[in-house]
Parts: C-alpha cells; sequence; structure tokens
C-alpha cells in the first residue's frame, strides 16, 4: 500500500469505481420493468449511503462516481411493455423466458443480467442467437467453451425462477447442521448445491485441509475465519447480492465473487501495525461488518475510512475487497506475519 495516502489530510484518492455492465456503443438501453426498478432502488440506496457518510469525503467521492454512472444508465434507459407487446408470442424477443435444454433463462437488460437466477444480457452470445428465433428451433452459439447446440422448447411471456429473487433469504450463521441440510440453494447449474449433512462433512474436511498455517494461530494473534457451514452472500462486481452459499463452497476454487474487507492499521509514525481481513456477512455492509468485528481486535475507540475497493483472487477463491485505514496508536490484537496472509494485502 502507499503510504502517501494513509495519513489523516492525505486521504485524497477516490477508490476505484468499477464500470458498470457492458453496454456496445449506439446500442439501446433496454431495460424491463423489473430491471428499471432495480435502477431504481439502486440510485435511491445510493443517495442514503451518501447522507450517512458524514465527513467521510474519501467515501462521498466514491459514493458519487457510483451515481454519476448510475445516472447515466437510467437517463438512457428505454423501458419494452414486454407483457403487452404485438406479435407472435412464440417467438424470442427481449424479455422473453426461454426453456432450452432443459433449463430457463431470460432475456433482460445489461444492468439487471446475471447467469447466476437465469437472467441474461440481450448483447450475449446466447441471447443474439435465441432472439427472432420459435419453439422448436435448434441453432448453434460459439461460447468460450466451444459449440453449443441449442434446442428451443418452449418460448413463454412469464414464468417463476426459483433464483429471480433480489434480495435473498437472510439466514443466521451458526444454523445447526440439520437446518442447513434442509436449505437446499442453487447458484449456477453445474456449480453450488448443498443438500446433505454429508456434503457439509465433506465441506468442513476440505475446509481444514485448504486452512494454511496462519489460519490456526490462536491465543495472542488474529486468528481469521473457519465457519464452513456459514453462508456467505454472493455478488456481482457492483457489490450487489444476487445469491448465497456455503464459506466451505466458495473456497474451493469455485471462483465466486463474495464480499470481504480488509483493515489496515498504521500508527501516528506511519508504520503498519496490523492487517485483518473478514467476510462480509450476509445481510450486512461491508462497514457493518467491520463495525461488528472492530471490537475483537481493539479495545479502542476507532473511526477506518474507506480506502479503495478491487476485486483479489488466488487459486481458492475470488473477493470483492473493500480496504479501510485508520490511524491508532492504541493497543491491537498482531495479525500473522505469515507469507500467505501477507499476499493477501499487497495490493492495499
Amino acid at each position: 500500500m502507499s503510504r502517501g495516502f494513509v495519513k489523516e489530510g492525505d486521504q485524497e484518492e477516490v477508490p476505484m469505481v468499477l464500470p458498470r455492465a457492458f453496454l456496445p456503443k449506439n446500442v439501446p438501453n433496454y431495460v424491463t420493468e423489473e430491471g428499471l426498478k432495480l435502477l431504481q432502488e439502486e440510485m435511491f440506496a445510493l443517495k442514503q449511503e451518501r447522507a450517512s457518510a458524514g465527513s467521510n469525503y474519501v467515501h462521498k467521492n466514491y459514493i458519487d462516481a457510483k451515481i454519476n454512472l448510475l445516472s447515466e444508465r437510467l437517463n438512457s434507459a428505454v423501458l419494452l411493455d414486454v407483457k403487452n407487446r404485438k406479435g407472435d408470442a412464440d417467438v424470442v424477443s427481449f424479455g422473453s423466458y426461454v426453456k432450452f435444454n432443459d433449463k430457463v433463462v431470460r432475456i433482460v437488460g445489461v444492468d439487471e443480467a446475471d447467469a447466476s437466477k437465469g437472467l441474461i444480457s440481450f448483447v450475449s452470445p446466447i441471447a443474439k442467437a435465441l432472439i427472432g428465433k420459435k419453439k422448436g428451433d435448434r441453432v448453434e452459439v460459439q461460447l468460450p467453451k466451444g459449440v453449443e447446440m441449442i434446442e428451443i422448447q418452449d418460448v413463454m411471456i412469464s414464468c417463476e425462477l426459483r433464483a429471480m429473487s433480489r434480495e435473498p433469504e437472510v439466514r443466521k450463521t451458526n444454523l445447526p447442521v440439520k437446518e442447513v441440510q434442509s436449505s437446499a440453494i442453487s447458484i449456477q447449474p453445474s456449480a453450488i448445491s448443498v443438500q446433505s449433512s454429508q456434503q457439509i462433512a465433506q465441506c468442513s474436511q476440505l475446509n481444514a485441509q485448504s486452512q494454511s498455517p496462519e489460519f490456526k494461530v490462536q491465543g495472542s494473534k488474529f486468528k481469521s475465519e473457519n465457519n464452513p457451514t456459514d453462508f456467505l452472500p454472493i455478488v456481482n462486481e457492483r457489490g450487489n447480492i444476487v445469491g448465497r452459499a456455503l464459506y466451505c463452497e466458495i473456497h474451493n476454487g469455485n471462483k465466486v465473487l463474495h464480499p470481504a474487507v480488509h483493515l489496515v492499521v498504521f500508527n501516528s509514525k506511519n508504520e503498519t501495525v496490523a492487517k485483518y481481513c473478514w467476510h462480509v456477512a450476509f445481510g450486512e455492509t461491508p462497514e457493518k461488518t467491520l463495525k461488528r468485528r472492530i471490537p475483537e481486535v481493539t479495545s479502542e475507540s476507532i473511526k477506518p475510512k474507506l480506502k479503495k475497493q478491487y476485486i483479489r483472487e488466488d487459486k481458492n477463491e475470488k473477493e470483492l475487497v473493500s480496504v479501510f485505514t485508520v490511524i491508532s496508536d492504541g493497543e491491537v490484537l498482531p495479525s500473522s506475519d505469515d507469507k500467505e496472509y501477507e499476499m493477501m494485502f499487497e495490493k492495499d
């Protein structure tokens, strides 16, 4: 981390704002009624977050940048009334639900697209191949993994998709195994699904085997989380929750994006004192998770400031990291000096 931005009076670096979903130049920004509502709700949430930022001008600048990008999308949005459209209902078009190869997707706008919930962008290769086709048609689609043959089994104006909820049900993180056992989840067709206590046990075993030495440090040093049966949120690159999965499932190489928070503590001499990392709990913002976790590492009253946000990826996981820094000369819990642990913070 560059220490030129660490001092209280020098924190003028605006955290990186990730671009919104790709929309080709000169292509109309089509949205469904549901998609437009999500954009409006996102704007409302951002304005509330800005109002609560207080004197943290770095955070305010960060929110302003996100608001500017979102405003562009809202101003260019072209709402298509897919429920009352005219023409052949059997022809695939924007907003259609399409069943092919025994799975159902809906063709939507770029900002509401999320493959984990069966929502695909109208500019995606699959959507382009489907639009204009009818039930019974067979088409070839060129995908990164190769050519896939698609047979359209049905075309619908409305459909109930199990994973369409924007706000998944919040679960407590200390569920007994029996309750977790009955909580089957579906994030992607080929990936994350837990339905039995045997799988829970396998997750626990996998998690234990993958722990590096620093995660087992006891007593006087910071100990990272090890909660294989806890649910964590799954997010898109904008930080919006799109699903959930067990802790162990998103740390075994699936590379499912989930939020985390890093806290770097400096003293008044500008020296690094400690570094901590936590996963953002389901139903929480990075700020709320940080506020809840700080008492675990210090009894001092500290107010960290948002530094930056970026995507960190290693062989086991993929995280949307929010980095916070604070200057404190108080007593804090020492963090691990293990090399692998230090590597987690190399982009902070």
